[in-house]
């Protein structure tokens, strides 16, 4: 999961993150059009928005990892791992 990669975004693509799926974030990219003193809080927003968007997106893809290696185990109804 470290070396698998998502991409979060905000403000339809003007702000947009990359992280591991374990949650380090990788880079980050500010699209110019917010590089103003007035557009400061939006941008911050923007930013924490997009940092979310790729934690949800790891999650999602850590539990389909999961998923798909558990599959075909004989685990009893609604027991689930503890990953």
């Amino acid at each position: 999961m470290e070396t698998q990669e998502v991409d979060g975004a905000s403000g339809g693509g003007l702000v947009r993150v990359v992280a591991t799926a374990k949650g380090a974030v990788k880079s980050v990219a500010i699209d110019d059009s917010l590089m103003k003193p007035e557009e400061k809080e939006i941008l911050e927003d923007l930013l924490v928005a997009a940092l979310e968007d790729a934690r949800k997106k790891a999650e999602r893809m850590v539990e389909d990892k999961m998923k798909s290696m558990t599959a075909g185990l004989p685990l009893p109804p609604g027991m689930k791992l503890p990953f």
